[in-house]
């Protein structure tokens, strides 16, 4: 599994802005959902592949959030960046 990773602490309704020179899933969620999501097994998350970028997810609730790029199995070397956007 390749994946970059950051976490944050962000407040609800800011919006986690992401650029990515490659198409990939963008995963946002719960530390015990990321441990999940690093484990192979059963996890929720907020955002979904893009494959138009930038993405634009609304955070749900206010706390500490995991901000994944999961690309897919790839090894490629991508260049990215995270913003976000208060409300």
């Amino acid at each position: 599994m390749k994946f970059l990773h950051t976490r944050e602490h962000l407040n609800q309704g800011d919006i986690v802005e992401v650029n990515c020179s490659h198409q990939c899933n963008i995963i946002l969620t719960t530390d015990s959902n990321f441990a999940n999501y690093r484990s192979g097994r059963k996890f929720q998350y907020h955002g979904g592949h893009y494959e138009t970028l930038p993405a634009r997810i609304v955070v749900p609730s206010t706390g500490w959030w995991k901000i994944t790029l999961d690309l897919g199995g790839s090894s490629a070397t991508i260049k990215h960046s995270i913003r976000t956007i208060q409300a």
